[in-house]
């Protein structure tokens, strides 16, 4: 089943029933999502776009109403849709655009400003939706969404199969280097299209909908019976204000916005007792900010979810009452996601032990779109190497411990950075934490950390250094450190620590 027979399920059953609301902006019901996607998906198709055209969609956050009209349009056309980060720089989006092939582009403001200029570099982009006034310099055809949403507003869908795209989701790229990640209708999600009973509890949430994250926000919480409200942007004050009005039963986090609202002078005091489940994902969280997270929900399942755009629908579960217990596992493996831990050699290792995360989820495995040697190497022997290191404990829960490019070797000595991060972010005074390689002349590598203090904070290199002395090994504890006001991220909230440069010694 395409993925929009969940919106025609939920428009046909809750017309009136508010689908998506934007925090502090404009709400959207079921019918109003549903109509609008047809009219846009009519016009697209009316306009050259065929079945299989990639469709790329580049909107502001503010904008996010929209996002999910125009995402939704894309696959009642019949086309794939490629969802951009709208503040990418002008040579990521003529990457992106080429590498995808992208025929039609829905866009705003300086993307479609971009996109003039570059116009010369994407001979295939025939038509560009601009919300907002066009720009003249624009090569393709041009069209306004004024213009595009207008119309007939019945039911609409090219006919697609379940092995044919439906998106094309560019990574992350901490190490500075997106790779799209070809998704098919079968492999696009775990849940079920089905129609489930109203309920009308809220799931908060702020990721960028361009992301592995933020899609999976389209469609998963109509499919629970839930209203979706979005933070365009992410600030915990805001974000604590919306929990109290709106009392969200579900939140999703990112681990650097769950460690901004557990250092926020609100957060002891807000009142958080709606929330029964706060998922964290996108990067390992740091033991002490989960505890406090479950400490202000006591009621809450607060756990440390794991995923990435290559896994798909691969899926780690919780049970009630074990996430304090099993501190640092992100859960158990749900079938029919299978998951190894194995040592530079390909073999398991014992349990406890840590080793490369692979994953297999057959029949919903994914591929890197155009680039079958990416894809061979990152899917070898039918298993996704994710890069990323691990333990399975002797109940097969699953512990993440860092990215195999985050450990340091010092003096023979091997180092996971995120245990050196987690004891820095324990430290009242320090905000935010990175730990990174260095060359050594003597040791090979040796640790530098990157902390930004709290705000009026200021504490000193020897303070640190102390304070990680008194909780790891003398040989983990970093002898340099880099004060900064804040860290690079991307758009998921991970750190780019290829962007992070460390002065020289004097």
């Amino acid at each position: 089943m395409p993925l929009t027979d969940q919106l025609r399920l939920m428009a046909d059953a809750y017309p009136g029933k508010i689908a998506y609301r934007v925090l502090g902006g404009p709400e959207m019901t079921f019918a109003q999502w549903e109509g609008d996607s047809n009219r846009l998906a009519r016009a697209l198709v009316a306009r050259g776009v065929r079945k299989g055209d990639r469709v790329a969609v580049g909107l502001p956050p503010e904008e996010a109403l929209r996002w999910l009209v125009a995402y939704a349009a894309v696959h009642k056309a019949g086309a794939v849709a490629v969802p951009l980060n709208p503040r990418l720089a002008e040579r990521e989006v003529a990457a992106m655009l080429g590498h995808s092939g992208t025929r039609a582009l829905v866009a705003a403001g300086d993307l479609a400003a971009q996109v003039a200029s570059i116009a010369g570099e994407l001979p295939l982009l025939e038509l560009v939706v601009v919300v907002g006034e066009p720009t003249s310099e624009l090569r393709p055809q041009t069209a306004t969404w004024s213009e595009m949403v207008v119309g007939d507003d019945s039911t609409f869908q090219v006919e697609v199969a379940e092995d044919d795209l439906a998106d094309i989701l560019y990574t992350s790229g901490t190490t500075g280097t997106p790779k799209g990640v070809a998704v098919r209708h079968k492999s696009a999600s775990l849940l079920p299209t089905n129609l489930p009973s109203w309920s009308g509890e809220i799931w908060l949430h702020s990721s960028p909908l361009f992301t592995f994250a933020g899609v999976s926000f389209v469609y998963n919480p109509m499919k629970l019976g839930m209203s979706a409200l979005y933070q365009p942007r992410f600030d915990a004050d805001e974000w604590l204000d919306a929990v109290e009005a709106y009392r969200p039963t579900a939140v999703f986090l990112v681990p650097a916005m769950a460690q901004l609202l557990v250092k926020s002078e609100r957060f002891e005091t807000a009142l958080l007792d709606s929330v029964k489940l706060c998922a964290i994902g996108s990067a390992p969280l740091a033991p002490a900010t989960l505890r406090r997270m479950q400490d202000r929900m006591p009621s809450a399942m607060v756990s440390n979810s794991y995923g990435m755009t290559e896994a798909g629908a691969a899926y780690c579960a919780m049970p009630e009452g074990e996430s304090l217990k099993r501190v640092g596992s992100v859960g158990k493996p749900m079938p029919p996601m299978e998951v190894r831990c194995v040592d530079a050699g390909g073999s398991d290792v014992p349990a406890g032990e840590v080793g490369e995360v692979l994953i297999r989820l057959p029949g919903k495995e994914r591929e890197y779109f155009g680039d079958p040697e990416a894809t061979a190497r990152t899917w070898e022997g039918g298993w996704l190497h994710t890069g990323d290191l691990g333990r399975l404990d002797e109940d097969g829960y699953l512990y993440i411990t860092g990215r195999k490019k985050d450990v340091i070797i010092r003096g023979g000595n091997n180092i996971h950075a995120t245990d050196v991060e987690s004891v820095l972010l324990e430290h009242p005074d320090i905000a935010e934490a990175a730990v990174v390689g260095v060359p050594h002349d003597v040791l090979g590598e040796d640790l530098a950390a990157f902390v930004v203090p709290v705000a009026g904070s200021r504490p000193t290199p020897d303070e640190l250094r102390r304070h990680c002395l008194a909780h790891l090994a003398e040989y983990k504890a970093p002898r340099r450190f880099v004060f900064a006001e804040e860290l690079p991220r991307n758009a998921t909230g991970k750190v780019q620590k290829h962007l992070l440069e460390v002065p020289r010694e004097p």
